[in-house]
């Protein structure tokens, strides 16, 4: 089975980028959409065609499913790739993508429509025998039904969204008094983000790591895992941080951990790329959180410590062509480390749009620094602050973190204020060094 002649690109910045990097190694034409405030950008500059499909609000560019099809006909692109947000977990854009006989360089319309369904994903693994945090068993749309269910539970709980992710709809609640208030600004938020308001309620597991799974999977049914990542460092259930492997695994808990997460995918017949997040507790005890259908933010660290090009892999998954390897190819190597360099104040956590004067990256052996950002560019204030990926790899854990120190140290971003001093406070915390944090390492530390 061929590959595809050329692939549409419908999303920005970083990922756009990266997206036309692997298409142009494997011999694929690119087309990239994108809104008139994103004119200068480099994904628009590099791809082989550029189609403006609206103006900077998402709304009416990169979340406009008939604009992005008609580009996508327009320059007679055989697939769309998502890329990661905006549409990626969309599933009637990928039906309309099917409907203009176009693939989905992505899971399947019902993967992305179960995996986002919070609740009923906990139904499936409940009966597939994956274990879950003790909760709610389906949604719940009444708040005195969410109280007797929390009081059964006992506080502290957490109120989540039964569709979307990212934080939004998301509520601890520690006592009962508050309950009911947090109920309605959590159903509040979840119906402002998704649309949708239904939530459902989960034992608050206080003490955890954020670990995840990354799979692939082809349309046979073949799926293999490539390893674990850790990304507990997180503010406001936004991750800051990742690292792979975790610090504290060995091929004992990674097959336990890879195993539960392939169950959950043969359990949803999933396809392409995807990740699985586990809650682990300070009992080393492991329940299932979710799964992304999508490619990762965080894919990197995966991709250095495997040598997998994930993207590369998604697209050859797309075309119909059955998984090369085996769980048995899979090999890990060294330590590898990403921080999100933000545009934002490293203090407050506000944005920092603006013109960047001076933009020279940091490089060296081991490093990676994914980003479309260059020195002259603005940062919109219309998108995601995240203009910057950088990457390490070392023999271990302590070499990653001493590379990642010096390079985030040579990184020069002059005109908006960046994340990177908050990250170089973090790299010489000694909980960090020692791999004694959790999700709430931020916010105790502050």
């Amino acid at each position: 089975m061929k590959l595809f002649k050329k692939i549409l690109i419908a999303n920005r910045g970083e990922i756009a980028l990266r997206i036309i990097r692997a298409c142009r190694e494997m011999g694929i034409e690119t087309a990239v959409v994108y809104s008139d405030i994103d004119k200068n950008t480099l994904p628009v500059r590099l791809a082989d065609e550029a189609i403006c499909i609206g103006p900077a609000l998402s709304a009416q560019s990169y979340l406009n499913i008939p604009a992005i099809i008609s580009a996508a006909e327009i320059t007679d692109a055989e697939a769309i790739h998502p890329g990661y947000g905006f549409l990626a977990e969309n599933p009637h854009f990928v039906e309309a993508c099917t409907a203009s006989r176009i693939s989905f360089i992505g899971p399947s319309a019902e993967n992305i429509r179960v995996g986002g369904d919070k609740a009923r994903m906990r139904q499936l693994m409940k009966r597939r025998g994956v274990p879950i945090v003790p909760g709610s068993n389906n949604r719940i749309v009444d708040e005195r039904e969410a109280l007797e269910i929390a009081k059964k539970i006992g506080f502290p709980v957490i109120l989540k969204a039964s569709t979307g992710g990212g934080g939004k709809g998301m509520r601890i609640v520690h006592e009962e008094k508050d309950f009911i208030q947090m109920y309605h600004i959590a159903q509040k938020e979840a119906f402002a983000a998704f649309g949708n308001g239904d939530l459902y309620i989960e034992k608050y597991i206080s003490e955890m790591r954020h670990i995840e799974i990354q799979l692939l999977a082809d349309n046979k049914g073949n799926i293999v895992h490539l390893g674990e990542r850790d990304c507990s460092i997180q503010r406001r259930h936004q991750k800051l941080i990742e690292e792979a492997p975790y610090v504290f695994s060995n091929p004992r808990f990674r097959k336990k951990l890879g195993d539960l997460a392939i169950k959950v995918a043969k359990a949803m017949k999933y396809r392409n790329a995807g990740t699985v997040e586990f809650i682990l507790d300070k009992d080393n005890q492991i329940y299932f959180m979710e799964i992304n259908t999508r490619i990762q933010v965080e894919h990197p660290v995966t991709e250095m410590i495997t040598n997998f090009d994930i993207v590369k892999e998604q697209i050859k998954l797309a075309a119909g062509k059955t998984l090369s390897i085996s769980q048995k190819d899979v090999k890990f190597s060294g330590h590898s480390m990403e921080c999100r360099v933000n545009a934002e104040d490293p203090e407050r956590f506000v944005p920092s749009p603006g013109t960047i004067s001076l933009f020279v990256p940091p490089g060296g052996h081991g490093v990676r620094t994914d980003t479309a950002a260059y020195s002259g560019w603005t940062v919109p204030a219309h998108y995601d602050s995240l203009i910057a990926k950088v990457v390490v790899h070392g023999r271990d854990r302590n070499e990653a973190i001493v590379k990642m120190r010096r390079v985030l140290n040579e990184f020069i971003i002059e005109g908006i204020k960046t994340t990177i001093p908050f990250y170089l406070k973090i790299l010489d915390d000694p909980d960090f060094i020692s791999g004694n944090f959790n999700t709430h390492f931020i916010e105790n530390k502050r």
